[in-house]
């Protein structure tokens, strides 16, 4: 699966991306949320959100980049989130803030960062649809991809196996045409993809490559 990331779209024609994305094979749509203080810099709010769900119909994979998320998931849900996901590192309990996006109706994702072990996800594999292996530090977009992820991948698709689990991996950083077929054999489910299919000079034939990967 891929989930183009609208972060590296052209800002001042997000319709027009939105609807490459629903003429594309791309499953979802990647919403990178920043708040400037999980991360230096801030993006999309609640506006562009409910502005995207009405153009673009592919489901919406909101990543959330923020102190706090327990004060806005289902706010996020409410503007059109099919899956919300937010960094494990942000929270120090993340059960409750799962229980509020079920309980909305939207899938459930957990993130980490390059510099948290990955050990520290094998609790809650069973609680969540997905969890998101950051490939690049968040934050911002166009980072070189971090060679190590592919060890990190090994060993969560390992665990969901020895827990006999059927919790999706997404991967999201530097993800392109050369190393997606890597990632899918380490066993990613979802790649995150952004400058690669939004500079493209044909963004929906790259979608269709980097899924025949």
């Amino acid at each position: 699966m891929v989930s183009p990331s609208l972060l590296s779209a052209d800002f001042s024609d997000l319709r027009s991306a939105c609807e490459m994305i629903n003429n594309s094979t791309a499953q979802w749509l990647h919403i990178d949320v920043m708040d400037g203080q999980f991360v230096p810099n801030i993006s999309f709010g609640f506006p562009v959100m409910e502005a995207v769900s009405r153009y673009c119909h592919k489901p919406l994979d909101v990543h959330l980049m923020i102190v706090h998320p327990e004060k806005y998931v289902e706010r996020f849900v409410d503007a059109g989130a099919y899956s919300v996901g937010f960094h494990l590192e942000a929270v120090e309990y993340p059960r409750p803030i799962l229980d509020l996006i079920r309980n909305k109706g939207a899938k459930t994702c957990l993130t980490i960062n390059p510099d948290i072990e990955v050990e520290r996800l094998y609790p809650y594999l069973k609680d969540v649809d997905m969890v998101l292996l950051m490939s690049v530090f968040a934050g911002y977009g166009g980072q070189k991809f971090i060679e190590d992820t592919y060890e990190k991948l090994d060993k969560v698709k390992a665990e969901i196996v020895r827990q006999g689990l059927s919790t999706l991996i997404e991967i999201d950083g530097g993800v392109n045409l050369e190393n997606a077929p890597k990632l899918y054999a380490h066993g990613a489910d979802v790649l995150v993809a952004g400058s690669t299919v939004f500079k493209a000079k044909d963004p929906i034939e790259t979608i269709r490559l980097l899924q025949k990967s």
